[in-house]
């Protein structure tokens, strides 16, 4: 553990509302490769690691790689919105948002990361199940 892990008694918070949003944003929204990769060099540390459903995901690149194949699939219009302000303490924070094309609402979930150093280290990706 490094000395400035947030995780630390008496260490400052990392700005968690920020941090989530910029994710949704920069990264899960971004749909130039170049940009996206530089969220994530800016907005997860060196070696993240990402819990999807059915999938681990580790790495920048690998995050990154997920993002871009998500708009790929779902069209130009397909974007994520953050669902109010993202709380947390202690290196873990969560954000609610929902997804889908234009208007429309495909899915909702919440992310919950662990973070580091003020940048995310860890990445759960949790799906709400469908209402139908």
């Amino acid at each position: 553990m490094s000395s400035n892990d947030l995780t630390l008694p008496g260490a400052p918070e990392a700005d968690f509302n920020h941090l989530l949003r910029a994710n949704l944003e920069r990264v899960f929204n971004e749909r130039d490769p170049a940009r996206r990769a530089a969220a994530v060099a800016d907005l997860y540390v060196v070696d993240p690691v990402m819990y999807e459903p059915t999938a681990i995901v580790t790495g920048r690149a690998a995050i990154c790689e997920v993002a871009g194949r998500l708009l790929d699939q779902f069209g130009l219009t397909f974007a994520f919105h953050a669902d109010g302000v993202a709380v947390g303490h202690h290196g873990l924070g969560t954000l609610r948002w929902h997804a889908g094309p234009g208007e429309e609402v495909a899915v909702t979930g919440t992310d919950a990361a662990q973070i580091v150093d003020r940048r995310i280290s860890r990445l759960w990706v949790l799906l709400d199940p469908s209402v139908r």
